[in-house]
């Protein structure tokens, strides 16, 4: 299963061709789940930028693994080991967002899913205390399956529609949603990824598509009053263009932030509630 030739690989890695060191933690990552999960691995597709645009300067490499049962005990431990050394910070590596479900868990759909286990760059920190990730209820997973299922890239694996249920409209608003309190705890912290990331909200609830984040501040900027512009095209161009490292935010575009942030949630939750409806 976990061939690198196989015809499959070879198109979904061409997603992220443009990075030599991206393809080479590509085969990294499916090399590691091959030899912890072994059999048990059902498949592992590529999700996020990789299938909505292509990576951009900062972007992470996401990969959602679907398995056929819960990990050994010594499974997750094994897995998160290898990711910290693969998985970048503050090296030319990019960051991995690695997830594990539990085909179970998904298939038939339900919500909320639960995840098997995440890795993620952002919680560095607490596995390297010793934190292991654990299994837990993730409305987020409704939507990397859904882009999982749009972008169908198999990096191992039968196409994803074989193994994984599409995700009602429903539940992608109620996933949405369920994340905007954890945005904007990040809103100081990580303001170029929040605000592409309140787009994509306001765009998936008004269309029903997950699209790339460029791509949703585009739709998003087309239906901003003037005044509430200029904070999104800065975190736009910010993300086509620039590392993390070369990020900057005038004062001025500052005090822009959250009443552009008070507009677009205004938007979010009244759609949100005409779908509830």
């Amino acid at each position: 299963m976990y061939s690198a030739g196989s015809v499959r690989y070879c198109r979904a890695i061409r997603r992220v061709a443009g990075d030599a060191d991206a393809v080479t933690q590509v085969q990294e990552i499916v090399g590691l789940v091959g030899r912890v999960l072994g059999d048990n691995a059902i498949g592992a597709y590529l999700h996020g930028s990789s299938v909505l645009g292509g990576l951009r300067p900062a972007s992470d490499v996401d990969v959602l693994v679907v398995s056929r049962r819960r990990m050994d005990a010594r499974d997750p431990r094994a897995l998160l080991d290898g990711l910290l050394r693969i998985s970048g910070s503050g090296t030319k590596a990019r960051p991995i967002e690695l997830t594990v479900v539990v085909q179970s868990e998904v298939r038939p759909w339900r919500y909320p899913p639960t995840v098997d286990f995440l890795y993620g760059e952002w919680l560095r920190a607490e596995y390297e205390a010793g934190q292991v990730p654990q299994p837990e209820p993730t409305p987020d997973l409704a939507l990397l399956i859904t882009m999982v299922l749009t972008g169908d890239r198999p990096l191992t694996g039968p196409s994803p529609a074989r193994i994984l249920d599409p995700v009602p409209r429903a539940d992608l608003v109620r996933a949405s949603v369920a994340g905007l309190p954890g945005l904007l705890d990040d809103l100081d912290s990580d303001t170029r990824n929040v605000l592409l990331t309140f787009a994509r909200i306001w765009t998936t609830l008004a269309t029903g598509r997950i699209t790339s984040k460029d791509a949703a501040a585009d739709w998003a900027l087309a239906r901003l009053p003037p005044e509430h512009r200029a904070v999104l095209e800065h975190a736009r161009q910010l993300y086509l263009n620039c590392p993390y490292s070369e990020e900057r935010w005038s004062d001025a575009l500052r005090a822009q932030v959250r009443p552009h942030v008070d507009r677009v949630l205004a938007e979010i939750y009244r759609l949100s509630d005409e779908a509830a409806r």
